[in-house]
Formats: structure tokens, C-alpha cells, sequence
């Protein structure tokens, strides 16, 4: 799998039991944030762990690839890697998003049927950690396109990440992740 995206749109707290999760209200509204191109790394890529954090989390995610003229092209699994600490210390999301590495991508694009009924999973050196369904998802894919599309020329190869399930975590060096959507198949990266 091979894109060249001219940015990377994601939506946070999209998903019911994640902002319960957080203690947070359900957003009225997609809350947007975005990844810079170069955090993009591929299935069998290295995560390197950043060594000013001492927290870094996996978030197993669904991400839409587009098209050309604003059209879907398909969907392969993500993983919004995050350093929580810095999150947490900043008080918004760039710095904590936007390490080279932390947007994992893969195995492969592919067009599935209905996105908004599609099990999801995060499994951490061989445990689930993350098992949920994107009907969970409090926008659908449909809703977050259009959402963006009003804010934002969404160009071929561009990539939206939809949020997160419940049951986030950490990662620590020397472990692998692995990213499981149903229909698209398994996205694999260990942690350097």
C-alpha cells in the first residue's frame, strides 16, 4: 500500500462508550484535528516510541482513503498512535498526534458494503484490548465526509481517521500491535 495525501483529517470522541470512557459529553458535532503526512507509516513499519513522552497509546481506528472529485475509494485500518502524557500536559492534540510513525496505515484499501456496521479491534501482543463495532460510531462515514468536505477541499489520497472505540492503552518498546477490521483485514506494527 503506497498514498500520497495532501493531509490527514481525524475526528475525535466518535465513538458512544470512548467519550463515556473519558468523561466526556457526546460531542454535537465532529471534533476535527489533524495528522501531519509524515506520521504515516505502513503495515510492518516501526513505531518509534518519541523519547520525550513516558506514555504512548494505541487507538485501533477506521480510515476512509479518497478519491478523486470528493469520493470514497475505500477504507483500510489505522492506528492513531498517541503520546498521552503530552496530551494531557498541552492541553490540545498536536504535539501528541504528530510524531513521525504514529499514523499507521494498512494492510491494503479496500471497498466494503456498509462502514458503519464493521467490527473493530485492537490486539496488544496477543490480547484484545480494543473490541468493538463502528455502529458505535456517533457520526457516520457518510456525516464526517460531508462535515469536512464543508470545511475543506478533501483531495485524492487523503486520508480521515473516524475516532477511536473503547479501551485505549499503552504500548511500551518491543511490542506488537495489531489493528483488525472486519472486511479489510489486519494492520501490523511493533514498538521500537
Amino acid at each position: 500500500m503506497n498514498i500520497n495525501p495532501t493531509k490527514i483529517v481525524c475526528v475525535g470522541l466518535n465513538y458512544k462508550k470512548h467519550a463515556l470512557e473519558m468523561g466526556v459529553e457526546l460531542p454535537a458535532e465532529p471534533v476535527l484535528f489533524m495528522k501531519p503526512v509524515s506520521s504515516i507509516i505502513y503495515d510492518g513499519d516501526l513505531i518509534r516510541y518519541p523519547a520525550m513522552s513516558q506514555q504512548v497509546d494505541y487507538e485501533a481506528e477506521l480510515a476512509i482513503v479518497m478519491g478523486a472529485g470528493g469520493k470514497i475509494a475505500g477504507f483500510t485500518c489505522a492506528n492513531d498512535v498517541t503520546a498521552r502524557d503530552l496530551q494531557r500536559r498541552d492541553g490540545q492534540w498536536t504535539r501528541a498526534k504528530s510524531f513521525d510513525t504514529f499514523c499507521p496505515l494498512g494492510p491494503k484499501i479496500v471497498r466494503v458494503d456498509d462502514p458503519d456496521r464493521l467490527g473493530i479491534k485492537a490486539i496488544l501482543n496477543g490480547r484484545v484490548v480494543q473490541d468493538s463495532n463502528t455502529s458505535d460510531m456517533i457520526f457516520s462515514v457518510a456525516g464526517i465526509v460531508a462535515f469536512i468536505a464543508r470545511v475543506m477541499t478533501l483531495n485524492k489520497d487523503d486520508i480521515i481517521l473516524t475516532g477511536t472505540p473503547a479501551g485505549i492503552g499503552p504500548v511500551n518498546r518491543g511490542d506488537e500491535i495489531v489493528i483488525e477490521i472486519e472486511q479489510i483485514g489486519r494492520l501490523r506494527n511493533r514498538v521500537a
